[in-house]
């Protein structure tokens, strides 16, 4: 193969597949997922994250490019695999957009792969990984009032405990609201869930702590939005 032969298959041009080029198809497909993989688990700010989603996204780019790299141009080829994925039934509910625009990302980026596209496959993929880095660290569409959930009990009608607990907010908190209020004890206590905005989120103890000590409020428990918990 000459200079130009290269080209094209470095643009995506039509070329019978070699052991070569199955393996950088595929290694490629690897690295470019590793990176959207990367940039999700660096932004990721919900409250559940999934270690399977991240690998789900890098073995998603290896299958969609081992398939696109055996169907080919065959038409009949490739509407037998389409068959044989209706069969496959994935039920794994995606909560948020984002997750599935990731997911794409590195399926994407494994079709470009099987398909010889590797200029495509490159730039797409690092101008995807860029474009979500500096989406997550630049305030674009971001509105979040509250960062974190705060429970607790508190007597009934209590007055001066609603007072105190007024101060304290104020005094930690830039913002909160109430969330949620239900009965606890027989009727005696109420569960409050309140959404708060912490001034500093190194207050997060002192916040807790400070409820504890008044003994006005029972169980006090501080969620905030950016921890992660693995299910």
């Amino acid at each position: 193969m000459n200079a130009n032969d290269y080209l094209s298959m470095f643009m995506g041009g039509g070329q019978a597949l070699t052991p070569t080029m199955i393996l950088a198809s595929m290694g490629l497909a690897l690295l470019l997922s590793l990176v959207s993989a990367v940039v999700y688990q660096f932004t990721f700010r919900g409250f559940t994250y999934s270690r399977s989603f991240i690998q789900s996204m890098v073995l998603g780019a290896i299958v969609t490019c081992m398939l696109i790299m055996a169907v080919g141009n065959n038409l009949a080829r490739g509407l037998g695999i389409l068959g044989t994925l209706t069969i496959i039934r994935f039920r794994t509910p995606i909560r948020d957009p984002r997750d599935a625009v990731f997911l794409f990302s590195c399926l994407g980026a494994g079709i470009a792969c099987g398909a010889g596209a590797y200029f495509v496959a490159v730039a797409g993929g690092l101008f995807f990984a860029v474009t979500a880095f500096l989406l997550h660290v630049l305030p674009f569409a971001s509105r979040r009032d509250y960062e974190g959930m705060l429970r607790f009990t508190m007597k009934t009608g209590d007055a001066a405990a609603e007072a105190e607990l007024q101060s304290i907010l104020t005094k930690y908190c830039s913002s909160f609201c109430v969330l949620g209020v239900c009965d606890a004890v027989q009727g005696e206590e109420a569960e409050f869930s309140y959404q708060v905005r912490l001034l500093d989120p190194s207050y997060r103890k002192d916040l807790v702590a400070t409820m504890k000590k008044t003994g006005l409020y029972g169980s006090p428990v501080l969620l905030l939005q950016r921890s992660t918990v693995e299910l």
